[in-house]
């Protein structure tokens, strides 16, 4: 097989990929039998002049023929495939199921890595089934009961569920690929496999974590829904011999994966209780903020998106100030909507959200400052959890204590002379409360956002007029706690329980966490024998 790079054609494309790769490798069209695309990006820098830029994996009829012929072009190059790692099971013996928290990527991923090799895993998720959790979620928005167990951060599919779904990650890692062929598996789109940029959007998200679950059942795992973990018991040797599920059914446990979210607050309480080492981790906060996507399409491409048969486009933006502080783009979501993504009562919190068209005509990101061990107060490892509370307690009370959050455009952030909300896009629900975001915020982060913005303007026209909304408060960017573990994967201290994904302060995104799960099962099953369950 041949692996061809940069094939390079105008957007929208005038001829098949075939013809293409026949053209660059000066071979026939009947040469070729199979094409596998590796990678589509796009390339906007002569806009409004966009091409598609192509790496594919090529086989032929009689490959050494065509490779004689291109062998010195360096856009060609040999390939042979390697054969995914064998996993071979452990010899020492579990003395239980092996457990597994919460079904976030993470958490599916052990979950389902342990099933298909005979583990038969229990499965406990603190939140509702997907569907269920959907229903109370959109109660939520239209401002229904606030639920505390089954909102945007809790229930089937973690955090990640209730967002734009992206799949990108700036790792690179060999089962990254083989990640993505599962959620082909379970149901997403195919094109994620080559997309630069992929994403599958809330709506087809919440399909593939349904049938991800199904998968674990069908291997023999299970899964409870309505089954938080409030307490993990260890013995004398500090190795955990018991989960107990509601404060009140208790489980035998000698493995127990931790793929808490990152706003599994009592749960961060309960394990710092228990005496597992935690730490303070620094994370981000700031606002949403909403564009016309028209207004980034035309920047990013130079004409709009559906003129050249493209996605909304997305951006990616940061600033440096001269104190040492960063402003950036957080979770951009094309064609999206800001929603209410609290967790706790009376508090409030933003996120973004896109279904896999991206179709609202409204961009938007957050835009976030850095926040340091060092700004959180207290010397605690969950001073980051307080510090978070008490921005999102001042949002719900200034926006009114019925989960409406406070909104400000742009102009009266700066306090541009004139600057008024007339015509301002704002989509957050359940609703917003015009207020001065510089009460909801800390100091040095409305002063870092206020150097940031009219310079993020100089770089994506239209960024800063007056008239663009900010939503706060943006708070769950990362995990402000990490629970620390081992090069064994295991907490330190703590035998047998094995943190991952974004809640345990070693992942950021989708993918990461997948892999994070995913990893760490292998390092399980190539400890411990299969089980035999009855």
């Amino acid at each position: 097989m041949l692996r061809v790079l940069n094939i390079r054609t105008a957007v929208p494309m005038q001829k098949p990929l075939e013809a293409l790769i026949a053209k660059k490798l000066r071979c026939s069209r009947s040469d070729i039998s199979g094409i596998c695309i590796v990678r589509r990006a796009i390339d906007a820098r002569r806009k409004p002049r966009i091409y598609f830029v192509f790496t594919v994996d090529v086989s032929f009829v009689d490959e050494k023929k065509v490779w004689k012929r291109c062998r010195d072009n360096k856009d060609v190059r040999q390939i042979a495939e390697t054969p995914a790692p064998e996993i071979i099971p452990g010899s020492e013996t579990l003395g239980a199921r092996p457990i597994v928290i919460g079904t976030g990527p993470s958490g599916l991923a052990a979950a389902l890595a342990l099933a298909e090799h005979g583990y038969a895993p229990l499965v406990f998720e603190r939140g509702c089934d997907v569907d269920t959790r959907a229903k109370d979620v959109e109660t939520f928005w239209r401002g229904g009961a606030f639920k505390p167990e089954s909102n945007v951060q809790f229930g089937e599919g973690g955090a990640g569920t209730f967002s734009d779904g992206k799949l990108t990650t700036r790792i690179n890692h060999p089962l990254l690929r083989q990640i993505l062929q599962t959620f082909v598996d379970a149901g997403a789109p195919e094109e994620i496999l080559y997309a630069y940029n992929p994403h599958v959007g809330t709506d087809v998200l919440r399909r593939v974590v349904k049938n991800l679950r199904h998968m674990i059942e069908a291997k023999g795992g299970e899964v409870h829904f309505s089954s938080c973990v409030t307490a993990i018991d260890r013995d004398e040797a500090g190795k955990v011999k018991s989960v107990t599920i509601n404060g009140q059914d208790e489980y035998p446990a000698s493995v127990v994966v931790m793929g808490v979210g990152h706003s599994a607050r009592d749960t961060y309480y309960m394990l710092h209780d228990k005496g597992v080492v935690l730490e303070k981790k620094p994370f981000a906060v700031g606002v949403r903020i909403e564009h016309s996507q028209d207004v980034i399409d035309r920047d990013q491409y130079g004409c709009p998106a559906e003129e050249l048969g493209l996605e909304p486009a997305d951006y990616a933006l940061v600033y440096h100030s001269p104190d040492g502080r960063s402003c950036y783009s957080f979770c951009m979501c094309p064609g999206g909507v800001v929603v209410g993504a609290a967790s706790e009562e009376g508090r409030v919190v933003t996120n973004g959200m896109s279904l896999y068209k991206r179709d609202s005509g409204i961009a938007n990101s957050a835009v976030v400052v850095n926040v340091t061990p060092d700004d959180m107060g207290g010397d605690g490892p969950l001073a980051g959890i307080e510090f978070q509370r008490r921005y999102e307690e001042l949002a719900y009370k200034v926006g009114g204590s019925n989960y409406h959050a406070p909104a400000q455009t742009v102009g009266s952030f700066l306090k541009r002379p004139g600057a008024a909300a007339e015509g301002a896009i704002h989509t957050y629900r359940p609703g917003v409360t015009w207020a001065d975001l510089h009460d909801v915020l800390p100091d040095f982060v409305t002063a870092t956002l206020a150097e940031a913005l009219p310079y993020f303007g100089r770089r994506l026209h239209g960024f800063d007029d007056d008239n663009v909304v900010m939503t706060g408060v943006e708070t769950r960017t990362s995990a402000p706690v990490r629970i620390v573990r081992g090069d064994d994967r295991m907490a330190l201290d703590t035998a047998g329980l094995y943190p991952v994904g974004e809640g345990a302060g070693y992942a950021g995104g989708i993918m990461s966490a997948y892999l994070d799960g995913l990893e760490t099962a292998v390092e399980i099953i190539r400890k411990y024998q299969p089980l035999e369950v009855k």
